[in-house]
């Protein structure tokens, strides 16, 4: 790279924040950090702008701006403090960024990240509901304004790496059969069905290989972050619901893989752990260090494949059905998903009650065509609403 590249992250303080910051601290002659956002955690956003001196930090939450405000003035600091989602849409699209790393978690993300695009940035996608919510919608705007996209998912940038340097959407034209996307089907893999009932929000969030927030942790058990992902394959990479197949594989050591209509698999490996594909994308196309650990094929000594149940993964075959029907539903899904994980974190319905809320809220929701991030973001809300009441039914 000939210059320093200039960033904003949004969503610093979750576990794909942490990451990216520790990828830029190891490239201090590369990047430098123009913004950075969080939602509520200012005692974390305080340690990030003592480190890295933004000119801007924007917490979502006004009371947690004016803590930070107060605790950045008393260390001296000039880091600028906003808050709100227009202040995140303006440090998204600032003049002088060139990379945003868009990792807010949920819906919330969306603003933001189409901010990113419009401006024309490079946008390194980690935020799920960008393109499960709005994808042709985001597809069009990136388009249209001269943005670049990244994929940050460790699964969907496995796929980039593996597809041919000028794939252009085309996968006939490329020689492409399938896209093989792997999960490590979560914590709950073995359990037996009749003692999913009784799964703990702890138990939920211990992920066998990665380290992640806890909505995502829960998404991991269930496989709904697996079904979110074959949503975004499909935009990413226009591939049919039918050319992507989903591989249970336990070890997360591959991330994913292309087979080609010779019969090649091409596979992306490594160690689970985020810095990979964040480094990749940072320092794309060239390749840069990111403190991840090499992979010992020794140690690992074998790697196991398995076929996804539905009958164990519900949220996985919703997903599916999502993305057939198309128009709103991904959004729907999306919405009841965000309220069911929520209210099994705190203990309002057990685990396996998650997918029947999702299903409800789809069978309930009218079929509807998208034209503008106006209408993702009502269907979003019609649909919240719909899980809600929903939810009133239960106590």
């Amino acid at each position: 790279m000939n210059k320093i590249r200039h960033l904003t992250i949004l969503g610093s303080t979750g576990s794909i924040g942490e990451s990216t910051l520790d990828v830029v601290s190891r490239h201090p002659d590369l990047f430098n950090v123009i913004a950075l956002t969080a939602n509520h955690s200012v005692e974390k956003m305080r340690t990030q702008c003592h480190r890295f001196k933004p000119r801007f930090a924007v917490m979502l939450s006004a009371d947690c701006a004016d803590q930070l405000a107060q605790s950045l003035k008393q260390d001296h600091l000039d880091t600028q403090v906003l808050s709100g989602v227009e202040s995140l849409e303006k440090v998204a699209a600032l003049q002088e960024v060139d990379i945003v790393m868009a990792a807010i978690v949920g819906a919330a993300g969306i603003r933001p990240t189409f901010a990113a695009a419009k401006a024309g940035k490079l946008v390194l996608l980690a935020n799920k509901e960008t393109l499960v919510m709005a994808g042709r919608i985001f597809m069009d705007m990136v388009k249209e304004y001269g943005a670049t996209l990244l994929p940050i998912d460790s699964e969907h940038n496995a796929i980039h790496q593996s597809l041919p340097h000028d794939f252009d959407g085309n996968m006939e034209n490329k020689g492409i059969r399938r896209i093989l996307l792997t999960a490590s089907g979560g914590p709950f893999r073995k359990a037996p069905l009749n003692t999913l009932k009784h799964v703990t929000p702890e138990q939920a969030c211990a992920h066998p290989n990665w380290d992640m927030g806890r909505k995502i942790s829960v998404d991991s058990a269930t496989m709904m972050n697996k079904g979110l992902e074959v949503i975004e394959a499909h935009w990413l990479f226009n591939a049919a619901p039918e050319n992507i197949q989903v591989v249970i594989h336990p070890q997360s050591v591959i991330h994913s893989m292309v087979e080609y209509i010779d019969g090649s698999v091409l596979a992306q490996l490594g160690n689970p752990d985020m810095r990979t594909p964040i480094a990749h994308a940072m320092g794309f196309p060239e390749r840069i260090e990111s403190g991840v650990t090499s992979l010992d094929m020794f140690k690992v000594a074998h790697l196991d494949f398995e076929k996804p149940d539905f009958g164990r993964f519900p949220c996985l075959r919703l997903a599916y059905l999502a993305l057939e029907a198309g128009g709103n539903m991904p959004a729907v899904l999306n919405a009841a998903n965000e309220i069911a994980v929520e209210s099994f974190l705190d203990k309002k319905i057990p685990f396996t009650a998650i997918p029947d809320m999702i299903e409800h809220v789809m069978l309930e929701s009218k079929q509807e065509t998208m034209q503008s991030l106006g209408d993702v973001l009502e269907i979003d809300r019609s649909a919240r609403e719909l899980a809600r009441d929903w939810l009133c039914t239960l106590s």
